[in-house]
C-alpha cells in the first residue's frame, strides 16, 4: 500500500529540511565530518541521494561484487581521523589513517592526533570494541540466522519485567547460539571482514545484543499494550507503527513480530501495520486487515506514506481498523524542522483522537526534547522512564565516535490524549 510521498530531491543534497530522516542523517554526518555522506555513497556504487533512494524504493539496487568487497566498502565508510575529521582523500597520503589496535574501530591520520585524542577515546574505546563485531554480526539478521529461536512464554507477560526475567523462560542457549556460531554465515562473515573473527565469548555476547535490539521491537509493543490495559485475550487488537522505516522494514518479514504470539499465547489476534515515508519493499507491504485474521496470529502489514495520509485515505474508508494503540520507534520530530513538520499533523490526529500511543527514544536527552515538544502540544503525557526492554546493543554516532553510546528504544513516552486541564477549559 502506498500513498502520497513527498517527491525525492533530483541530486544528492543532504538536508536539515526534510521528512526523510535518512536524508537528515546525512546532513549530520556531513556536520561533524565533511564529505562523509558522499564517500557512503560512493561505497554504495551510487552517485547521489536520489539513487540511494530509489534503492531502497525497490526501483535501483545496491551491487557488490562479493561479501569481501561489501564489508571492505563497510569499513571505509569508518576511514576518517576520529580526532580532526579528516577524510582519507583529503591527505597527502590516503594510506596514513591507521586503526585503534584496541577497538578496531576508529582511526587517527597521525600520531599526534592519536595522542591528543587518547584522553577522550579511551573513555569509549572498550564500548566501540564491541560496537564494531555487533555491526558485522547484524548482517546475519538478513541472511536470517537472527535472531535465535525462542520459546513459547511460561508465566503472564505482566510477570516478565526485564530482560533477566524473558531469558529465564529461555531455557539453556547454548545448542542455539552454537548452531549460529558454526553456521556457514558465520565463516563467511569473517573469511570476508577486514579484521579477524573474534574470540567465541566475544561472539557469544554480540549475538546476544543484535538479538536483544530485534527482540526489543516487539517486547516493548508488548508493554505498550499492557500500558494501554488492553486484553488481547477478550478481543483482536490492531496496533499501528508510525515513522515506520529501514529499521523496521529493510528485509523485514512476516514473521518479524511473532514474539507477541509467544508473549500472549492463545490472544484473539494482533495486527501490526507499518506507516511511514521511509517503508521499504518487501513481503510485508500488502494491505492491511479489514476483518482479522486466525486467532493466535500476529500479521504485519504496511503503509508507505504519512500517518495522517493512511488515516484520511485507508483508516476513514474504512479499509483499515482504527488503532487500539500506536507505537513509533524513535520518531525524532525533535530533531529537525522538516521531520517535526512531517509529524505534527500525526501527534495532533493521536491527541484529538484520543488514541493510546507509546514512542521510544534513544536517550535522556531525545527524551526531554520529545517530552517539551509533547507538553507545548498540551498532549496528556501519562508515563515515562526507562525502558526495561531497550536493546542492549551499543549505538555509534558514526561521525562522531567518542561520545557515549545509544541504545535503542532505551526510553519510552506513553501519551493518550488532550491534558485534562485544557479539556475542562
Amino acid at each position: 500500500m502506498a500513498g502520497s510521498v513527498p517527491a525525492l530531491p533530483d541530486s544528492f543534497t543532504p538536508s536539515s529540511d526534510s521528512v526523510y530522516s535518512d536524508q537528515f542523517g546525512f546532513y549530520s554526518l556531513d556536520s561533524n565530518v565533511p564529505g562523509l555522506s558522499k564517500v557512503i555513497l560512493d561505497k554504495l556504487n551510487m552517485t547521489d541521494y536520489k539513487e540511494y533512494r530509489a534503492a531502497l524504493e525497490g526501483k535501483g539496487r545496491v551491487g557488490f561484487r562479493s561479501h569481501k568487497e561489501m564489508f571492505q566498502n563497510l569499513e571505509e565508510t569508518f576511514k576518517f581521523c576520529a580526532c580532526c575529521s579528516k577524510l582519507s582523500s583529503n591527505l597527502p597520503d590516503p594510506k596514513a589513517l591507521k586503526r585503534c589496535i584496541k577497538c578496531l574501530n576508529v582511526y587517527y591520520c597521525s600520531k599526534d592526533c592519536q595522542k591528543k585524542d587518547w584522553s577522550l577515546h579511551k573513555k569509549f574505546c572498550k564500548m566501540l570494541h564491541k560496537v564494531s563485531i555487533d555491526r558485522l554480526v547484524e548482517w546475519l539478521i538478513h541472511t536470517g540466522e537472527l535472531p535465535f529461536p525462542t520459546e513459547a512464554w511460561s508465566r503472564p507477560a505482566k510477570d516478565i519485567r526485564c530482560w533477566d526475567d524473558w531469558v529465564s523462560m529461555q531455557g539453556d542457549l547454548t545448542p542455539r547460539l552454537d548452531t549460529i556460531l558454526s553456521g556457514q554465515n558465520m565463516t563467511d562473515l569473517w573469511t570476508n571482514a577486514c579484521r579477524p573473527r573474534p574470540e567465541e565469548a566475544e561472539l557469544r555476547k554480540s549475538v546476544w545484543r543484535v538479538c536483544s535490539e530485534f527482540f526489543s521491537r516487539s517486547l516493548t509493543l508488548g508493554l505498550g499494550i499492557q500500558m494501554a490495559r488492553l486484553d488481547p485475550y477478550s478481543r483482536p487488537l490492531t496496533v499501528h507503527l508510525v515513522g515506520a522505516g529501514h529499521n523496521e522494514t529493510l528485509g523485514g518479514r512476516t514473521t518479524d513480530m511473532d514474539e507477541l504470539g509467544r508473549m500472549f499465547l492463545g490472544h484473539q489476534g494482533l495486527e501490526v501495520v507499518m506507516v511511514g515515508p521511509e517503508v521499504v519493499q518487501g513481503p510485508i507491504m500488502r494491505p492491511p486487515l479489514r476483518a482479522f485474521g486466525p486467532r493466535g496470529k500476529v500479521y504485519i502489514s504496511a503503509y508507505k506514506g504519512l500517518y495522517h495520509q493512511f488515516w484520511e485515505e485507508i483508516v476513514e474508508k474504512g479499509e483499515a481498523a482504527k488503532p487500539d494503540l500506536v507505537i513509533g520507534f524513535h520518531p525524532g520530530f525533535h530533531a529537525s524542522q522538516g521531520l517535526g513538520e512531517g509529524w505534527l499533523p500525526t501527534l495532533l490526529l493521536l491527541r484529538d483522537y484520543n488514541i493510546p500511543s507509546i514512542f521510544t527514544m534513544y536517550n535522556d536527552a531525545e527524551l526531554q526534547y520529545s517530552l517539551q515538544i509533547l507538553i507545548e502540544l498540551e498532549i496528556d503525557v501519562k508515563d515515562t522512564g526507562a525502558n526495561p526492554f531497550s536493546s542492549q546493543k551499543p549505538e555509534q554516532v558514526q561521525s562522531s565516535p567518542n561520545k557515549a553510546p545509544s541504545y535503542c528504544s532505551a526510553f519510552y513516552i506513553y501519551f493518550q490524549g488532550l491534558l485534562e486541564t485544557q479539556q475542562e477549559e
